[in-house]
């Protein structure tokens, strides 16, 4: 039986198959972080709020179970706005829930009292508060499913504290519950709080949960995918660009990548989408992306709108025929408008598509033959840069040695500019699901709860964090929660005492470096603090052992950050998007 509100929550979440909820407590949550701990749910306390967000956004991606993070009130609640947005524009199923002050004291000067619902409505599907213990339940279980459904995205639900502890607990707090009153003005106040709690207690009792489930994706139209077939058939040219849609059902993936090999497009991989494929398929391109494009005569765009990386548009053949497969209906509108708008999931259409496909196999053998050696001829001319001499070590040799190190189960998170910008074109992720970046809101700070997320979710897989020196900075306090919790991730940090993605560019327009200029921290030493392991790499022949020394201590259970200083190189010049 529920001992009070937040059991109510914690059964919920249970039902809906939620194994983690991070965190970081305060009084108005507490009965929410007890339930949820009574049910067998692993409570994951981190350093800052937004990294609880970000932990619940990668067990989302990675599971397809809406990730959960419990934030008190006020300044809790603020501190994830931008973890927040970044769900949202990366389409992650996220519920939050968060705190608030007692219903009878808002307005009145609580402690940590502000208007949350005008702050988070405009980052979130559904933003509601709750005003009775009663509605705890049938509000939490359609938040969850408003979170998967159609477009997925953040939800927001606000937990009074009076909803949440017990009945006898919440009385004991309110005025007027221990003796009669004799003033008639006293009378009256007594009155109106013993209605209102018997209002917010009543019918408790009746409660009933419904059973979790998860949402069935939009399908596409038999007449869409007819049509969609048509075009294919004609082709002479055809490119398929992949974005992070195409894998938001992760439990489809090997599906999905039955189809992509069944029709046999040469495919170019983005966001979430990175690694879908494996390391080295033959139909997979990872360079030269903008020229295949001005090329094409047929360009899918699945789950992949015409934002800045596609240069609004600008970057697909105006001449070519476009199918625009999105579960959202203005990104497929987005700049340019496709000859086919499909609003479906991109992975299942590319099912569908391929399901009739009968291939002699050499359709489009002399395109992809001129993609690939373009491919071929970039990488020459990366491992070429990648041999350059620079003060401490080359990141283009540093990105190809991590590649080199890693296993076949691991998981990549990327939080940078320019050395995780460079990593892009170097490391390449071992398969579907084991690449984790912000998205198309280019976060900054995602590393330490990613990191968090994804290991809890693969605790048998390596769990890399590609950070650059300024984005480290924002969650390095995590090596706290990764050493109090046992998650031992590896964090590889690209040491240019700069933030190099903005300094290169500002120094060549505005021959200025304000602003830009960082120390040659040793991070390594930083985590040291916090119990965990710090390696500093400074020459390039100690890189190996380096990477290896990194792999054993995880191995035993440590969390470690490797602290790279970098020489500075124009790999990326010209980079920048705004």
């Amino acid at each position: 039986m529920a001992r009070h509100g937040g059991d109510l929550v914690g059964q919920v979440l249970k039902n809906f198959g939620v194994e983690f909820l991070f965190t970081l407590c305060g009084g108005h949550i507490s009965p929410i972080l007890s339930g949820a701990k009574a049910l067998g749910i692993r409570v994951v306390d981190v350093r800052h709020e937004a990294n609880a967000v970000f932990a619940a956004d990668a067990v989302a991606r990675l599971t397809g179970v809406p990730g959960v993070a419990a934030v008190t009130a006020g300044p809790g609640l603020t501190n994830t706005i931008t973890a927040v947005k970044n769900a949202q524009m990366a389409q992650s199923p996220v519920l939050v829930l968060g705190g608030a002050t007692a219903t009878m004291l808002r307005g009145r000067g609580s402690l940590q009292d502000i208007d949350q619902m005008a702050l988070m409505k405009p980052h979130v599907k559904w933003a509601v508060g709750v005003t009775t213990v009663r509605d705890l339940v049938p509000t939490l279980e359609r938040a969850l499913l408003i979170a998967q459904s159609d477009v997925p995205g953040p939800v927001f639900v606000e937990c009074p504290v009076d909803l949440l502890y017990d009945e006898a607990t919440v009385r004991s707090l309110y005025p007027f519950q221990g003796g009669a009153p004799k003033a008639l003005v006293q009378k009256f106040q007594a009155w109106y709080v013993h209605r209102h709690l018997k209002n917010l207690f009543a019918k408790t009792d009746r409660v009933k949960f419904a059973e979790g489930r998860r949402v069935a994706p939009p399908e596409p139209t038999p007449a869409a995918v007819e049509t969609a077939f048509s075009f294919l058939a004609e082709a002479k040219r055809p490119v398929l660009v992949a974005g992070s849609q195409v894998v938001q059902r992760p439990e489809a993936v090997a599906a999905v990548v039955a189809a992509i090999e069944n029709l046999g497009l040469p495919t170019y991989l983005g966001g979430m989408s990175r690694g879908l494929l494996g390391p080295n398929h033959p139909q997979h391109l990872r360079h030269q992306r903008k020229v295949a494009l001005k090329e094409a005569d047929l360009i899918i765009l699945a789950g992949f709108p015409c934002d800045f990386r596609l240069a609004y548009g600008r970057s697909l053949n105006p001449a070519a025929k476009v199918i625009g497969v999105n579960r959202s209906a203005a990104a497929l509108k987005l700049n340019r408008k496709p000859t086919l708008a499909v609003r479906s999931d991109p992975g299942l259409f590319l099912e569908r598509l391929a399901e009739d496909v009968e291939r002699d196999g050499d359709e489009w053998v002399d395109w992809l033959a001129t993609l690939r050696q373009r491919d071929d001829a970039r990488n020459e001319e990366i491992a070429a840069q990648a041999a350059y001499e620079t003060e401490f070590l080359n990141p283009l040799a540093l990105c190809q040695a991590v590649d080199e190190a890693l296993d076949d189960d691991s998981v990549l998170v990327a939080d940078g500019g320019d050395f995780v910008g460079t990593a892009s074109y170097i490391v390449r992720p071992r398969g579907p699901l084991r690449w984790l970046d912000p998205g198309a809101f280019g976060t900054l700070g995602v590393g330490g709860g990613f990191a968090l997320g994804a290991k809890l979710c693969r605790p048998s897989a390596q769990v890399w964090i590609l950070y650059g020196d300024g984005s480290c900075g924002y969650t390095l306090a995590e090596f706290d929660t990764f050493v109090r919790h046992g998650v031992p991730v590896i964090a590889v940090v690209g040491n240019d005492a700069c933030w190099m993605q903005i300094l290169r560019e500002q120094i060549e327009v505005l021959k200025d470096d304000v602003g830009c200029r960082l120390a040659r921290t040793p991070y390594g030493k930083v985590v040291e603090g916090f119990g965990a392991r710090g390696l500093q790499l400074e020459k390039p022949e100690d890189i190996p052992a380096v990477l290896a020394q990194a792999k054993e201590l995880a191995a035993a259970g440590h969390p470690v950050l490797i602290n790279a200083l970098l020489g500075a190189t124009d790999f990326r010049k010209g980079s920048i998007s705004m």
